[in-house]
């Protein structure tokens, strides 16, 4: 489809749909020559293509883009000589008005109308953490998860913006097909106390055969004070520090170990960045993850609802209050792999954390596996730049 050209002093609009159309006097130099491509009346514009408005024999002064009577944001080259939109939604109509003038003064004025093809198929953001305005932990990922696959994981990566108060560096992972996570820089958490935008310009953006965002969508969140906590299995101690600073700590029993399940010891802590993941009380502990009958007793089985259970993985790790173990708590280890603490201080950590602090626990051969909850910092910070489609960090500031 030809885009629609203007030769013109005064304003005016395309003329016969589904094909160019030039007015004025083809030969004077003076009057400005500007294209719009889609031109009028397109009824199947390619969303993915955007707008692009060129001018020949003068400049750009003014380029509007509408839908519904609200702007579409585009970029002006440097020199003035052209505009591109970003992509479009699908099965929507366009108005386009661009001016241009020439070096002697003298303007054109071109109206365009058109609208873009629908999508066939959708593609749309079903689930995404963390939540809308929710105070989070300096080690917080943003976790996305669509509706569908993504083919086109690179065209889908480019419309996804990360915006902070305080600029931080981090990059995007592809998971799997459906699920994509930002993560900061291994050793550079998120500044704390500042606001996090996170905006996924999806609509018309091409993620697959005949498959198309339809819409936008955007999340913002807050970043808290830094709370991180250590954790050491060989001396029995917690100790949290918030902004820097000691503001806490107290004994704790780690695993005990001593059941090993195809070569992992399932019964000790993992050593590494682990980020607490949710919060319960009490949370129902069973033996039923090791294929144990909580009844049976002579081989290990247990029920408990345990207070102040702060999740730390998803292999059934918490930072949790033990009444029970308090006689050993800064002395032994004899957790099934949790950290037992005494309730007083069990209490005020559940109170005291948010979504994605860090607990860093060192002192046990067991290592915790980077995708064992939201333990992304354990993987390597270029390995996981690798996972981007693009290949590439991203600023946030």
């Amino acid at each position: 489809m030809a885009g629609v050209v203007l030769l013109l002093t005064t304003a005016c609009s395309g003329g016969e749909k589904d094909a160019g159309v030039t007015v004025g006097e083809k030969g004077d130099a003076s009057v400005p020559q500007v294209t719009i491509n889609p031109g009028d009346g397109n009824t199947k514009a390619a969303p993915e293509s955007g707008v692009v408005v060129t001018a020949a024999g003068g400049t750009l002064e003014q380029v509007s883009v509408t839908l519904k009577g609200k702007p579409v944001s585009g970029e002006m080259a440097a020199d003035k000589a052209s505009w591109r939109s970003r992509t479009l939604r699908p099965g929507a109509k366009y108005q386009v008005t661009a001016v241009a003038k020439s070096p002697k003064g003298k303007s054109t004025t071109v109206n365009a109308t058109f609208a873009t093809a629908k999508a066939a198929n959708t593609l749309q953001i079903v689930d995404i953490t963390p939540s809308s305005n929710e105070k989070v932990g300096v080690g917080m990922p943003i976790q996305v998860v669509f509706n569908r696959a993504v083919a086109d994981k690179k065209a889908v990566e480019k419309a996804l913006e990360v915006k902070s108060t305080k600029p931080a560096t981090g990059a995007w992972f592809w998971m799997n097909d459906t699920t994509v996570i930002f993560r900061t820089k291994n050793g550079e958490y998120w500044q704390p106390n500042q606001q996090v935008a996170f905006r996924a310009k999806l609509a018309g953006v091409k993620s697959g055969k005949q498959t198309y965002g339809v819409s936008d969508f955007t999340r913002r969140f807050r970043i808290g004070d830094s709370h991180i906590v250590h954790v050491s299995t060989k001396t029995h101690k917690a100790v949290v520090m918030k902004n820097g600073k000691k503001v806490r700590s107290w004994p704790i029993s780690a695993g005990r170990g001593g059941r090993v399940v195809n070569g992992v010891d399932t019964f000790l802590t993992t050593s590494g960045i682990h980020l607490t993941m949710g919060k319960e009380n009490p949370a129902i502990m069973t033996s039923e993850w090791m294929g144990v009958d909580p009844k049976d007793k002579k081989n290990g089985g247990y029920k408990e609802e345990i207070p102040f259970a702060v999740r730390i993985s998803n292999s059934g790790e918490y930072v949790h209050a033990m009444a029970g173990t308090v006689w050993a708590q800064g002395r032994q280890n004899v957790s099934h792999g949790c950290v037992n603490s005494p309730p007083s201080q069990a209490r005020w950590f559940y109170n005291f954390s948010y979504r994605g602090d860090p607990v860093i626990i060192t002192g046990s051969k067991r290592k915790l596996d980077w995708n064992n909850g939201w333990s992304y910092y354990e993987m390597p910070w270029s390995r996981w730049v690798k996972g981007s489609a693009l290949d590439r960090t991203v600023t946030t500031g």
